[in-house]
């Protein structure tokens, strides 16, 4: 049974469509806004998103409602639609933690924004470029001269970007639709796209419908980053650490209890169970969680992309942001054990 919660808030939003004039989400994506203001003193925000699983079920199992109960501290969650709402919401100072690829975490902090990774909670494939049955666009030299949905400053928007590099298509012959995943998703199902460069567990439920991955490339997908502004690591560093326990407790325990994560999965993204295991079978919880070098190195092939594609001014701003990035003691220091007795292992 879940541990109740003593404090949640998810916040809804208007989806932010470009230039298709879509609207509402599809299964697999919520449209969580940041909320307007920052919460007081006591409460600590912390953003759920169904592309980290691990947050699902920290959230549905009343975790940290648990872990801060001592402290008189209250949670608070937010929703996170995609890798660039979390980072909206980091900027603003709206979740003091939150859940981004990389990539995304690279791009904002290269742009000032004062963010660090502080855990890793996954190395996905979870992003991959979709069409549908019978499409004329078989591989990515075909998407020459076509039009592509991407969420700009996430991980698919920087997958398309790395596969059309390595295809020798120019991006700027490609037309790329910034719209949020749920809606390029619908924009690719109307016919209003040629591709799509996807998202679990939208993508995933996708397929379930009959989209096709046509390109798939792990190596292009970067880990997942749990990121917390760096005020905060200043101001609250002990809730910073319970924060990183707690998820190195839920990696374990989704290991040994893959089907319930599966349904807390399922539950919380509105996918069936089948489309919540295959997005499991795409993400890989067994990892070293301490983000560093490897991680860096992958992102040091993502950055260079982000200053061709005007996303970052200039290679400088790059550098500065792979060498200040990490700050890994909180991983380091990661007690499984300390958040079981927290919580109540077992429970």
């Amino acid at each position: 049974m879940p541990l109740p919660q003593r404090s949640v808030r998810t916040v809804p939003a208007l989806a932010a469509v470009l230039a298709l004039g879509l609207t509402g989400c599809m299964a697999g994506e919520g449209s969580g806004e940041p909320p307007a203001e920052a919460a007081g003193d006591g409460t600590v925000r912390v953003d759920w998103a169904t592309y980290n699983p691990l947050s699902v079920v920290i959230k549905e199992k009343g975790w940290l409602e648990t872990a801060f109960a001592e402290e008189g501290i209250e949670v608070e969650w937010v929703q996170s639609a995609g890798s660039n709402k979390a980072n909206e919401a980091l900027r603003a100072e709206a979740v003091d933690i939150g859940s981004t690829a990389g990539s995304a975490a690279l791009l904002a902090r290269s742009n000032g924004t004062p963010i660090r990774v502080i855990d890793l909670y996954s190395q996905p494939e979870w992003s991959a470029l979709v069409t549908t049955a019978g499409s004329e666009v078989q591989e990515v030299a075909d998407l020459e001269g076509r039009t592509v949905a991407a969420t700009k400053g996430t991980d698919p928007y920087f997958f398309l970007l790395q596969a059309l590099d390595e295809a020798g298509v120019d991006a700027g012959d490609v037309t790329i639709q910034n719209l949020q995943h749920a809606d390029g998703r619908a924009a690719l199902e109307n016919g209003q796209v040629d591709a799509w460069s996807g998202l679990d567990p939208i993508m995933a439920a996708a397929e379930e419908n009959g989209a096709e991955l046509f390109y798939r490339n792990v190596d292009f997908n970067t880990y997942g980053f749990l990121n917390a502004h760096e005020s905060f690591l200043e101001e609250q560093p002990e809730a910073a650490q319970t924060v990183v326990d707690v998820y190195a407790y839920a990696r374990q325990w989704a290991q040994e209890n893959t089907e319930e994560t599966a349904q807390l999965l399922a539950e919380a993204a509105g996918i069936e169970l089948s489309v919540a295991e295959k997005v499991l079978e795409r993400t890989n919880l067994d990892i070293d969680h301490v983000p560093g070098d490897e991680q860096l190195a992958v992102l040091e092939k993502v950055g260079p992309i982000f200053v061709e594609s005007d996303d970052v001014a200039g290679q400088e701003q790059i550098d500065e942001a792979l060498g200040s990035i990490v700050e890994s003691s909180y991983a380091e220091n990661a007690d499984a054990s300390r958040a079981a007795e927290l919580v109540g292992a077992g429970q």
